[in-house]
């Protein structure tokens, strides 16, 4: 199965859910769908090349704590916090707190997307 990420807004959702639907009451068979619909701007927010990066070092780590994703990527706390956010609020990453142990607490990002393809479609 692949990721899609589809520019759109919710006009274009609720039509692709409107063909889902027909597709059911006319008793098709329907195909496993991973679609998350993206604003337009914020696609092309994603497709910037640290942006990329930063999937392809997940893709390659799975589960990375902050700092040595900091570390890997060369970046500023801000500049990788906005990346994160971005890729968080689509569901391409998952960002929890974990126990280090005689160390507190520390931040822990995970890939969402496993060795799934991930595709990025724009229709104008």
């Amino acid at each position: 199965m692949t990721i899609e990420l589809r520019a759109g807004n919710l006009k274009d959702f609720f039509a692709s859910a409107r063909e889902t639907a027909k597709e059911i009451d006319e008793g098709r068979k329907l195909t496993s769908k991973n679609t998350i619909w993206v604003e337009p701007s914020d696609l092309m927010a994603i497709l910037k090349p640290e942006r990329t990066k930063l999937v392809k070092l997940l893709r390659a780590k799975r589960k990375i704590t902050y700092s040595e994703f900091r570390a890997a990527m060369n970046r500023t706390p801000v500049s990788l916090n906005n990346d994160l956010k971005i890729l968080s609020r689509y569901q391409l990453v998952r960002i929890s707190l974990e126990s280090n142990p005689g160390h507190g607490m520390h931040k822990v990002i995970e890939a969402t997307f496993g060795n799934e393809k991930i595709e990025f479609k724009a229709i104008i």
